[in-house]
């Protein structure tokens, strides 16, 4: 029960605090003091004290994808399993629920920007699930690894075994370079998006969300951050899996090792450029390319 509770707070509580991390890495690196660690809180709050306006031409789906992606996203999260402890939902197969549900996720989000009729969201949206093609296969292939690896098909036999193997090491770190590049991807990073961009040419996600207002902004925001939290909790979990044998320091680990991502990631974005658009496809292919090596190496 105490496990569940704790996985519970740090879902809820602590992927916004990801974002600041990030935004201060970032400011540190540009030689600036930057906004407070906890200013994703507040926009969140402040947004969801707002009224939302809605546009004539939008009908019910428009309003239900923010929800209903903030639903799945966080279901999804309750089954990967934190700091080497098991997850509250956890049996045989639940890795395809869990890549499904990241899938609706983006099904509810795109329906809702197509459901504005602007061509403007049409073409963010276009763009998403043109690069989602290229992201997902990666996954899967990881995925199939982990489960050949454990020899289970669910997330917390997957992500808290231990392998002593001579391929362990080599599929490992092929794994931790794509599931990387698939994190930033995903969560529409640099160098693959921008999240603070508005030059039209360019916008991805924030286009996609450009007629949300209020409430619903905030639970994107906020969906944001938990899905930034899932996909770097995946990548904790193969890239560190140590065990400590203690529970108390196992959750300060996966805690450290949380924060560890976010300034991982600050440090790309401040180092790196954002991608012209014609080069995403050739690095998503590359992290496909890195996890179906190690696929390969499994079933050799």
């Amino acid at each position: 029960m105490i496990t569940f509770i704790i996985h519970c707070l740090l879902v809820i509580v602590m992927p916004p605090l990801l974002l600041g991390v990030i935004t201060k890495t970032k400011a540190e690196f540009g030689g600036r003091k930057g906004a407070p660690y906890f200013q994703p809180y507040y926009d969140i709050l402040k947004l969801l004290k707002k009224e939302a306006v809605y546009s004539k031409t939008t009908t019910w789906v428009f309003k239900a994808g923010p929800v209903v992606t903030l639903a799945a996203t966080f279901l999804a999260s309750l089954m990967l399993p934190l700091g080497n402890h098991s997850a509250p939902v956890s049996f045989a197969g639940d890795m395809l629920l869990f890549a499904y549900l990241l899938a609706l996720t983006r099904f509810f989000t795109t329906l809702a920007a197509l459901d504005t009729g602007s061509s403007f969201e049409g073409m963010g949206a276009a763009r998403e699930v043109t690069f989602a093609c290229l992201t997902e296969p990666a996954l899967f292939f990881a995925l199939v690894t982990l489960a050949k690896m454990s020899g289970s098909l669910s997330l917390t036999g997957m992500l808290t075994y231990s392998s002593s193997s001579a391929w362990a090491g080599a599929v490992t770190v092929l794994l931790t370079v794509a599931l990387f590049i698939v994190l930033l991807a995903e969560n529409c990073r640099i160098p693959f998006d921008d999240p603070n961009t508005h030059l039209e040419l360019t916008m991805i996600h924030e286009v996609m969300v450009l007629d949300h207002s209020g409430p619903a902004l905030g639970y994107i925001q906020y969906g944001a951050s938990l899905k930034l939290f899932l996909f770097a909790a995946l990548f904790y979990n193969i890239a560190m899996p140590i065990q400590t044998g203690s529970v108390f320091f196992d959750w300060l680990l996966f805690i450290a090792g949380m924060l560890g991502i976010a300034v991982a990631v600050g440090v790309t974005e401040s180092v790196m450029a954002r991608l012209r658009l014609t080069q995403v496809p050739l690095m998503l292919i590359t992290a496909t390319v890195f996890s179906a090596f190690s696929m390969i190496l499994i079933f050799r």
